[in-house]
């Protein structure tokens, strides 16, 4: 048509010309990009915490024996700070006791040692082969210590929220700031960091709640 003397149609016209409003398009739907993965990632290390805060509790004793009870425990083992449960195997030969069976037998002496020190108020007993805790009953005292590991865990697992939630919501303010997203977006952003904050700490007060609740109980 054009070689008959047509001129071509302003939308064919329009076709073959580059938009003036693809870049700013692509620039702000790479931005929210960037923004989505500051949330994302936000979130995943809100739950990372509330992972070491499970890892944590479980470490706290209830007056039954439990492997877990030793997982912060590390024992020297040629120089190196190593935790006992990748150094022996921990079984629960009753509900009042527990057994640990060191893969290399000279370190016995030494996870004793660690044991003692770790201050849990366990007694270890060795063979030279083979270690035994008998889990005593929780004295009134030593609950309430307990109790205010419980919480003490809890707090430090707040304040580490909150320190991600701080490190989140600064990414999208340097973002605004460097007018990579409008003001709506930002606050977007910041409302949705907020909201995973509140529903990380509500689950915190939730699992110290609960665990306080297994300390409690006689």
């Amino acid at each position: 048509l054009v070689g008959h003397g047509v001129q071509p149609s302003r939308a064919a016209a329009a076709i073959n010309q580059p938009s003036r409003h693809c870049p700013a398009t692509v620039s702000l739907q790479m931005s929210q990009e960037e923004m989505d993965l500051i949330t994302m990632d936000t979130d995943e290390r809100m739950d990372k915490t509330m992972s070491n805060l499970a890892e944590n509790l479980q470490t706290i004793r209830t007056g039954r024996a439990n492997p877990n009870m030793l997982d912060r425990v590390e024992a020297d083992y040629y120089g190196a700070m190593t935790p006992i449960n990748q150094m022996a195997t921990i079984s629960v030969p009753s509900s009042q006791q527990l057994q640990i069976a060191p893969f290399d037998k000279s370190s016995c002496a030494a996870i004793e040692k660690a044991i003692i020190y770790a201050s849990l108020g366990f007694t270890p007993n060795s063979d030279g082969s083979v270690i035994r805790i008998n889990i005593p009953q929780l004295t009134e005292e030593r609950r309430k210590e307990l109790l205010k590991q419980c919480k003490s865990i809890g707090e430090e697992a707040k304040v580490a929220v909150r320190n991600i939630r701080r490190d989140g919501v600064d990414g999208i303010k340097k973002m605004e700031k460097a007018g990579d997203l409008g003001e709506d977006q930002a606050l977007d952003g910041i409302d949705a960091i907020q909201k995973m904050t509140d529903n990380h700490v509500k689950s915190i007060d939730t699992s110290v709640a609960k665990k306080e609740k297994e300390v409690a109980t006689l």
